[in-house]
């Protein structure tokens, strides 16, 4: 992924990488819309979980902060399931895209601050995130295109593209963006920073998950943050879709690419 962004900002103008990246972003959105169909079979688990998902996706696409979103969708989901039980027992806009010249990363000599903020938005980033690997979209949109504005919307679509080309999670968007934003450095501290969190966590909670699930109240804060995670991932794709679905061509890669996961068992690799 890092020798992919560094071809991207080194090439990433030339006709041919643009015509590579046109057709690949639809190809990506229907691969995320029919994940996003499969997993609705799962975290939608009745009429709670079904108006929960679309309270949280209208919640989302308002500008309300998808970590304040997450957290509102499972505590909704566990009060009204346990009546308040729990919390009677004393229990717990506007776009800004700021043009990147892709001849060099956003900020090619970074200071000590711009790093250290980078490295802390992806640790923050991958130990509040839940679910699956696409609501980290959502969280991606949220700090770097919306709050800190080191990168655009296109940009973001390009690096998803590039994690679904090349094998591993999702989570391997960060290396892209990290180098982006502040070359080599970059793409080192954010690849720590969101991977980090996982290791530390796993470790910790590996022994207590099954007791934690047997819990009435937290199996229902569980399936509603499940919920509300699904209204995160459609919420974004729907934004990225936008930038992705500019003519009837790419219109039609989309449509392609749903049919033949429909319809087949192949690879998505292949289809992009």
């Amino acid at each position: 992924v890092l020798a992919l962004a560094w071809a991207y900002v080194r090439y990433g103008r030339t006709p041919a990488v643009g015509g590579l990246l046109y057709g690949i972003k639809p190809v990506v959105v229907a691969i995320v819309v029919w994940a996003l169909v499969g997993l609705a079979r799962t975290a939608i688990k009745g009429w709670l979980t079904g108006v929960v998902a679309a309270a949280a996706l209208a919640a989302y696409l308002l500008g309300v902060s998808e970590l304040a979103v997450l957290a509102a969708g499972g505590l909704l989901v566990m009060v009204v399931r346990t009546g308040g039980g729990w919390l009677r027992r004393g229990g717990p806009h506007a776009l800004t895209l700021a043009p990147l010249a892709l001849g060099e990363p956003r900020f090619p000599d970074p200071t000590g601050g711009q790093l250290l903020q980078l490295f802390l938005t992806f640790l923050k980033i991958g130990a509040v995130l839940y679910g699956s690997g696409y609501v980290l979209l959502a969280f991606l949109r949220g700090d770097f295109v919306e709050r800190l504005g080191w990168i655009t919307q296109t940009q973001l679509l390009d690096a998803v593209s590039i994690g679904q080309v090349t094998p591993g999670p999702v989570f391997t968007t960060a290396t892209f963006i990290g180098y982006t934003v502040a070359g080599i450095p970059g793409a080192l501290l954010a690849t720590l920073g969101i991977f980090l969190p996982s290791f530390v966590l796993v470790g910790l909670l590996t022994r207590i998950v099954d007791r934690i699930r047997d819990r009435a109240w937290s199996a229902a804060f569980l399936d509603g943050i499940n919920a509300t995670a699904l209204a995160l991932m459609a919420g974004v794709t729907a934004q990225l879709a936008r930038t992705a679905l500019v003519d009837p061509l790419t219109i039609g890669l989309a449509a392609l690419a749903l049919l033949l996961q429909w319809r087949t068992k192949l690879n998505t690799a292949w289809f992009i």
